[in-house]
């Protein structure tokens, strides 16, 4: 079992492959505007952004979907069928501010937070989500807590600084390679909570990129979230590290996953060329119960290939071949887009 200093050639290796015999194909899409926008604690709500800036992960919460913004304090809350999204204010960073880009001058002091998953042990109504430590300033957890509402239906919501935590991420080189980049998060259960790390960084030393998964106890990391000054934080294990191979002629990293049943994973990957910083395609792909990934390329409602780049990734219960994803413009003046995709082919089978 991998530990904090377990070299990158000691982790497992799974190298995915793309099945032509699946397809994924969108079916159609929002902007994610904002009808209804909470109060915050500091009483603010007219300066609040009109649209959503900067969609980063996806998941279930209650009844609805809840996604959360690289740069920018706010959840949103997402019917499913209408796309109408509910804004919850969170916590503002350090430098008293939700919102952060060039243009105010702040954008080093953003959250960047990029994934998120919904506790299955408090009825998915319990949500935590991860700066990418990508960054010093981008060591943060943030939890949203609906079990622990105010009388107008608020939940409790916590901003907490996780250096320890990111740190211990970022020393187990098999998990991180040569730069930490987490983009996902699923719960394995009720007691287990599973990361997705990006290879998206360069090249340092002998290290390289890659892109993994490693476990974590969520007991161990509630209680030091409860207490992360004199508890320390959980350790990695179980790493695997995930060649997903290229779409395009690019490398495809990590964006986003989602646990299904009896151990499966359905994941989302985007090739961004390095150089350009352009995305050529996208991929929905599936880890099964035995460990094997395989992918197929996201498709246009025209049928070409679909040039966004897939941030967060979620399905409604009941809906196997059905799945719903966000992208970010990159563009603080155009609203994210939630789209909706149907899956066909053996998607679920072992082959």
């Amino acid at each position: 079992m991998p530990t904090a200093d377990t070299p990158v050639s000691d982790a497992r290796t799974v190298k995915a492959h793309k099945a032509d015999v699946l397809t994924a194909n969108i079916v159609g899409s929002s902007p994610l505007l904002y009808d209804r926008m909470d109060e915050g604690e500091d009483g603010q709500v007219e300066e609040y952004p009109d649209h959503v800036r900067a969609a980063s992960a996806l998941v279930r919460l209650i009844d609805r979907f809840a996604l959360v913004q690289d740069d920018a304090n706010f959840l949103g809350l997402v019917d499913p069928d209408t796309h109408e999204v509910r804004g919850v204010p969170l916590p503002p960073a350090p430098d008293g501010a939700r919102v952060h880009d060039k243009q105010r001058g702040n954008v080093t002091n953003k959250l960047d937070l990029e994934a998120c998953a919904s506790d299955p042990g408090a009825n998915e109504e319990y949500l935590v989500a991860f700066g990418s430590g990508s960054y010093k300033t981008a060591e943060w957890i943030v939890t949203v807590d609906w079990q622990d509402k105010d009388h107008d239906g608020k939940p409790d919501t916590r901003l907490i600084e996780t250096p320890a935590f990111h740190g211990r991420l970022r020393q187990n080189r098999a998990f991180a390679g040569s730069g930490l980049n987490v983009e996902g998060a699923v719960f394995m259960g009720p007691e287990r909570l599973r990361l997705f790390q990006r290879g998206n960084a360069e090249s340092r030393g002998d290290l390289a990129p890659v892109d993994a998964t490693g476990d974590l106890s969520w007991p161990a990391l509630k209680a030091y979230l409860a207490d992360p000054i004199g508890t320390p934080p959980p350790t990695v294990e179980n790493v695997i590290q995930y060649e997903l191979g290229e779409l395009h002629g690019v490398r495809l990293t990590f964006s986003d996953a989602e646990a299904l049943d009896e151990g499966v994973m359905l994941f989302s990957a985007s090739a961004e060329n390095e150089d350009t910083g352009d995305t050529v395609g996208s991929v929905l792909g599936i880890i099964d119960a035995d460990g094997e990934a395989r992918w197929a390329e996201l498709l246009g409602e025209d049928g070409e290939p679909f040039t966004g780049k897939v941030e967060g990734l979620s399905r409604k219960p009941g809906e196997k071949d059905h799945v719903y994803f966000v992208i970010d413009s990159d563009d603080a003046d155009q609203a994210s887009r939630i789209y909706e995709a149907d899956l066909d082919g053996p998607w679920y089978e072992q082959f």
